[in-house]
């Protein structure tokens, strides 16, 4: 009989072992259990990662832009717009001119032998900023925080519409990515349907929960705000840091440090303290990895009337440094090739 890998929501409080060079390591998310190898035998010194090899997005000129000026381009009309003292607009957010979902109220559900499937309902909106090249890691903390004050207002509008039951918050930079258009952006799609994801994540915190009594998010913290090797930066309500079983090289998670399930009952005063995070995490993203492309997203509990009190909402950033090969995709394991302790170092040490 294989022997099986006993798996525990009950945290080791362990100090960890010494990584020798060129050791691979086996790590496990303390949330969904998912494993990630750690190669450094394939890595290149921190600093080296700058060299990596980039698609860049075609860039438009700005009267060619579709972001730049959305009434030229039959854009829908703006869902919410955010003006200048000049007149001109900061911020607008109107919905995708190609969505991903078609608005309606509820979804038909439909069989098909063993089959199942709904109508694609929902909301697809692009929240656009001004500066046709000015990148999110290059904004002041102010303009952040608009951002995500737009976030939040569209969150708020949305997720008591009869076909949302979730909204997923999204952001790409890069064509690696998957961005298409140069002109920064983000997105927003409110669905009838969990992420199978964050349905893991729902799941593995509830698990964690009810063996410990406690948020496995709110351990996580508290470990890494004590031990402070992995953490990047860190404020009086957020905590940045490279999670233990990162994903990818220099993966960083955003999270407050109040135990809360949901992004929407953000305050102002948070929000501020949020933008000076993302400002500064971001920003050393840019600096010590020339610039590349990236995901970041919001996971929240989801808008469906349950209750969520296990969870803890937190943004995820993933730069894009790998693709995956044959054994990502057969296996679902991610393999980084640095430490995220000296992927963390290197990113504390940018000005």
């Amino acid at each position: 009989m294989k022997q099986k890998i006993k798996i525990s929501n009950k945290p080791k409080m362990g100090i960890g072992r010494k990584f020798e060079e060129h050791q691979t390591e086996l790590r496990q998310d303390l949330v969904t259990g998912d494993w990630v190898v750690i190669a450094t035998g394939r890595a290149k010194r921190p600093e080296e990662f700058a060299n990596h090899k980039k698609t860049e997005v075609p860039e438009l000129a700005e009267e060619e832009c579709p972001f730049c000026n959305p009434e030229k381009t039959n854009q829908e009309k703006d869902v919410l717009l955010y003006a200048r003292a000049d007149d001109d607009w900061s911020l607008r957010v109107f919905p995708n001119k190609y969505p991903a979902f078609s608005r309606s109220r509820t979804p038909k559900h439909y069989e098909e032998g063993p089959y199942f499937s709904m109508d694609g309902t929902g909301y697809h909106e692009l929240i656009v900023t001004r500066d046709h090249r000015k990148h999110i890691a290059l904004l002041e903390t102010l303009e952040i925080a608009e951002i995500f004050d737009a976030y939040q207002s569209r969150y708020i509008d949305l997720m008591n519409k009869k076909s949302v039951n979730f909204i997923e918050i999204f952001h790409n930079h890069g064509a690696d990515s998957g961005s298409s258009i140069a002109h920064p952006h983000s997105q927003l799609m409110a669905i009838p349907v969990i992420s199978p994801y964050v349905k893991g994540e729902l799941d593995g915190a509830e698990a964690f929960y009810k063996a410990n009594k406690d948020c496995v998010y709110c351990t996580m913290i508290e470990w890494e705000g004590e031990h402070g090797k992995r953490v990047v930066f860190e404020n009086d309500n957020f905590i940045a840091f490279c999670p233990y079983s990162s994903r990818a090289a220099f993966e960083v998670w955003v999270m407050p440090k109040k135990h809360t399930p949901y992004f929407e009952r953000i305050t102002n005063e948070e929000k501020l303290e949020l933008a000076e995070t993302m400002q500064l995490v971001m920003n050393k993203i840019y600096t010590a990895l020339n610039n590349p492309a990236y995901n970041f997203y919001i996971h929240t509990a989801p808008c469906d009337g349950k209750d969520y009190a296990h969870f803890h909402w937190h943004i995820e950033i993933l730069p894009r440094m790998a693709i995956w090969g044959g054994f990502e995709l057969s296996t679902g394991i991610e393999v980084s090739t640095i430490q995220p302790e000296a992927a963390a170092e290197h990113l504390r040490k940018q000005e």
